[in-house]
């Protein structure tokens, strides 16, 4: 059994009489790929925003890498990266001043370079954040949170509003980093998406977990109840053909 990295014990968030998050629990294991799955409004963001010390609980513990949120928020802020769904970039600078901006932030030494070919922007190095492309302000986005060597990062909805292409693109980016020894928190609407990169899934409801498990056992269990689609699938999909018919490589996208 793998290490448990992130511990969540009967977290509630209330919003005056709101009850946003009812006391879920759960455990992350270190080097997993770890999915947060619900409609919007189900308390996912929440959840991890508090996670991810941006926001303030309502009572239950939450433990990050042996840290306890309660007594030590600032040493998990240096052990985490978060992406978030909009991120703000000073838009005339270059990726080079960014990242050299970012490396002054969390007071880091990172080669500019080599952390812009770890995400293939290396070409778009003097290129303007405004200038790039959805897809590649995406891969920055992501490229801005290992600057400083995070032992978990989080990325909420990082492929929404991209074209299938730059949406592959970046699930190999993302299984990249986890094979750096990153683990991953990750956020989508998209269920191929999860089903692709996730080793497990917490699919959360009106602020309770309403089932945590793989996304084969989660799909196996559901076929197991006598489940059928009233379509027979096919063995493969239009989006399928959408990038077998303009590539696979990574490209300007």
């Amino acid at each position: 059994m793998a290490n448990t990295i992130i511990s969540v014990r009967n977290l509630i968030k209330n919003y005056g009489h709101f009850n946003a998050v009812k006391g879920i629990s759960f455990d992350v294991y270190e080097g997993e790929i770890f999915g947060l799955l619900g409609p919007n409004g189900a308390g996912k963001s929440t959840t991890l925003e508090i996670i991810e010390t941006l926001r303030e609980k309502t009572s239950g513990e939450v433990i990050v890498d042996g840290l306890n949120l309660d007594k030590d928020p600032n040493e998990i802020k240096k052990i985490i990266g978060v992406q978030l769904q909009s991120s703000g970039y000073y838009p005339g600078l270059n990726l080079v001043q960014l990242i050299e901006l970012f490396c002054g932030l969390y007071n880091r030494e990172v080669k500019p370079m080599e952390l812009l070919e770890t995400v293939n922007l290396k070409d778009k190095a003097k290129a303007r954040f405004k200038d790039l492309s959805g897809g590649q302000k995406q891969r920055f986005s992501v490229a801005t949170t290992l600057i400083n060597d995070p032992r978990i990062i989080f990325l909420d909805e990082p492929t929404t509003g991209l074209d299938p292409q730059a949406r592959r693109s970046l699930w190999e980016l993302v299984k990249n980093i986890r094979e750096r020894g990153t683990t991953v928190i990750i956020t989508t609407h998209y269920m191929d998406e999860a089903e692709y990169l996730c080793d497990r899934v917490a699919i959360i409801d009106s602020g309770t977990i309403v089932a945590l498990d793989s996304p084969d056992r989660l799909i196996d269990n559901l076929v197991a109840t006598g489940f059928e689609r009233p379509k027979e699938v096919k063995q493969a999909n239009l989006e399928d053909v959408f990038i077998n018919l303009t590539g696979h490589s990574l490209r300007e996208g």
